[in-house]
């Protein structure tokens, strides 16, 4: 980050100069610390001090930016299609835990349907003058990575597209696999150390050349997986799906010219800057706002506040003394990450702070998509690399959880990055009075791996969703999943392959924290098991809760126990990587539920009975939680108004006169000295 301009800024290299880790970080250490990705020679910078470049003197036709914006979404989707449909593991195949990105020549994401990686280190270490049509480049380093891929399990394919003998842009797939060796199955060792014990770490490579397979490069990564078939499989798919796409783009270039299609590239993120400067960063008043929240343990030390805090300044232009400050004119965002923790001794550590936080600002921009006029502008808002110039990242020094010493490991940098993405909304809730939503926690590994029915090793791991947070105009939705069109494994695919039985999937009632408006409830799932097996979880919120805004109450935290019922029954780690599970016996895993928006006793009573009658709040819960008085049958309950008006008056007059503005749940005072809220979350 160039704090002198205070403009996020990529620069220019020639090719020819050094490459590798080490001169990378050489260059990023010196007044722009973090900052090791370099462009090819001679291209034009996207952001020269906030500046957007264009083609020289080309003005673009609009229809033409609509027809290049809808070839590039529709490319996009071919490749995900393409991916899933001729995959092999169940973790992309059937969770569709990957995803595409088109990137242009100056390494900036045109497309905005989701995250995705980066190409900035392909280009770092191999010349584009050096690249051929039919190269795949292939990495999943994360130190290497430039900050784009957090764990060693998310594999990364990028390959080149051609217009004219030239690079013009990258097709780009990235996923979570099921193997890529290490301590354990699934490569995701609880109480890993560091990177080694992680997994085989790939810098990046070309894995093919000219259209051949580099068979050597692929012998070694699938000899080091315990899936090998399935991994050589999935790497097939996405290879030949990116390559695909990378000729889907090349017709598109041929057909409209290259200054046209780079001047509509350029059209596209102009648009994304203008419209978040005026319908996102306007809703925001200038002013300095702080808050913080937690990751609640790192597999190694006892459970405790590993502290994750923003200190975010909104400053528009065109005040005293400030007319310089943004050379391009408008309004920026500065997220200031100092006050996070030191890095971890176990794996939830991120690598966050290269390229200036890149992957960071278009993994944290959809939260602020939330302050849009109404939900229906907010789905339409994509977030591609034109927020890039809206928002400025200042981080610690090195040794942090977001600044990570090699070999820090970071199998679960999920507890971070994810609880990031509450923080972010947290901190804005403070600046506009609450039209945020409550905090969600929508991904966690569980699972199980053992012999299957043939004597033949197996691993069924799956990436489970939660409820998300309650919202000033509405409940929080069910069951949802952070990486968008992913989903939970079908029980009828995972019952015929694996060695036990799907007892029951369906809402885990009152996990969703009470509000004004509820936050959405997360999964109760029942598996017995039909052989002795053992049970894997990586997950957060088992301590600490999805935290409640503006009177809402928190949600229900994470929780495994095994042999319901039996004689050995008992609560699981949410940290687990070989929990011993008996032939017959059955694992009920309940997954986070949101926060609530809003005071729960100002709930009308027809939400109420309501949920009472689709079985998401309990008579008890309906009780305690909304003050309402209920009974008779769960499909068909009576309220009783005069009782329910009568309690929730006793409820009122039992509080305290001052609230917090953020509502933790009662696992923050076990980890926090008895204290029930911290001294952030007063406004």
């Amino acid at each position: 980050m160039c704090f002198s301009c205070q403009t996020a800024h990529t620069r220019l290299a020639p090719v020819g100069a050094a490459t590798g880790s080490q001169a990378a970080t050489d260059q990023g250490t010196e007044g722009h610390r973090g900052e090791r990705a370099v462009n090819p020679a001679g291209l034009p910078t996207a952001y020269e001090h906030g500046n957007r470049l264009t083609s020289e003197g080309t003005i673009v036709d609009p229809i033409l930016v609509e027809i290049v914006e809808g070839t590039l979404a529709s490319v996009e989707m071919e490749v995900e299609t393409a991916i899933a449909r001729t995959s092999r593991s169940p973790m992309i195949r059937d969770a569709h835990d990957f995803r595409a990105g088109i990137h242009d020549r100056q390494l900036r994401k045109l497309t905005g349907r989701s995250y995705s990686a980066l190409v900035h280190p392909i280009v770092r270490d191999f010349p584009l003058a050096e690249m051929s049509e039919g190269d795949v480049f292939f990495h999943n380093d994360v130190y290497e990575s430039e900050g784009g891929i957090g764990h060693l399990p998310d594999l990364c394919v990028t390959v080149p597209v051609f217009s004219g003998g030239e690079v013009v842009a990258f097709v780009q797939a990235f996923g979570h696999h099921d193997d890529i060796g290490g301590a354990v199955p699934g490569s995701m060792p609880s109480n890993a150390r560091t990177v080694f014990e992680e997994g085989l770490s790939v810098p990046p490579i070309k894995l093919w050349d000219k259209g051949v397979p580099n068979q050597a490069a692929l012998r070694i990564m699938t000899r080091n997986s315990r899936m090998p078939d399935s991994l050589a499989a999935d790497l097939d798919s996405e290879c030949s799906a990116c390559l695909m796409g990378a000729r889907r783009l090349s017709e598109l270039f041929e057909r409209y010219g290259r200054d046209m299609i780079e001047a509509a590239f350029d059209a596209i993120l102009d648009r994304t800057t203008e419209t978040y400067r005026r319908e996102i960063l306007s809703k925001i008043p200038d002013g300095t706002y702080v808050w913080e929240d937690y990751a609640e343990h790192d597999g190694v030390d006892e459970p405790k506040l590993h502290t994750q805090r923003i200190t975010l300044t909104k400053q528009s232009t065109g005040g005293p003394g400030r007319s310089d400050q943004y050379p391009d004119g408008g309004p920026k965002l500065v997220i200031d990450f100092t006050g996070t923790a030191p890095q971890a001794k176990g794996p939830i550590n991120h690598c966050g702070d290269y390229v200036g936080g890149n992957f960071l600002k278009k993994w944290l921009a959809p939260i602020l998509r939330n302050l849009a006029d109404t939900p229906e502008r907010m789905a339409e808002l994509d977030v591609n690399e034109g927020i890039v110039p809206l928002i400025e990242m200042r981080f610690p020094e090195k040794g942090t959880l977001l600044t990570p010493i090699y070999p820090a490991p970071t199998n679960a940098r999920t507890f971070v990055i994810l609880r990031l993405l509450g923080v972010l909304a947290g901190v804005v809730a403070k600046a506009v009075d609450g039209r945020m939503p409550a905090d969600q926690e929508t991904i966690r590994y569980t699972g199980v791996y053992g012999k299957d029915r043939d004597g033949n090793d197996y691993l069924m791991r799956e990436v489970l969703g939660g409820g998300s947070g309650g919202r000033y105009y509405a409940d929080g939705e069910d069951t949802i999943h952070v990486v968008p069109d992913s989903r939970n494994l079908p029980t009828e695919f995972t019952e015929s392959r694996f060695p036990f039985i799907v007892e029951r999937l369906g809402l885990a009632v009152d996990s969703g924290g009470a509000g004004r408006h509820r936050g959405g409830l997360g999964y109760e799932k029942h598996i017995r098991m039909l052989k002795d097996a053992h049970f894997m979880s990586i997950a957060d919120r088992s301590i600490l809760a999805c935290w409640g805004v503006k009177g809402g109450k928190a949600g229900r935290p994470f929780e495994v126990t095994v042999d319901v019922g039996g004689p050995d029954e008992r609560t699981v780690d949410a940290l687990a990587d070989a929990e011993v599970v008996r032939a017959g016996q059955v694992i009920r895993i309940r997954t986070t539920g949101g926060g609530g928006w809003g005071d729960p006793l100002d709930r009308p009573y027809d939400e109420v009975e309501r949920d009472l009658r689709w079985g998401k709040v309990s008579f008890e819960g309906a009780r305690a939680d909304y003050g309402v008085v209920a009974s008779g049958p769960k499909d068909e309950p009576v309220l009783d108004t005069a009782a329910s008006d009568a309690l929730r008056e006793q409820l009122r007059a039992e509080r305290a006169d001052a609230q917090p503005f953020f509502d933790r749940g009662p696992g923050y005072a076990t980890l926090a000295a008895g204290r029930s809220a911290a001294d952030v979350d007063w406004v």
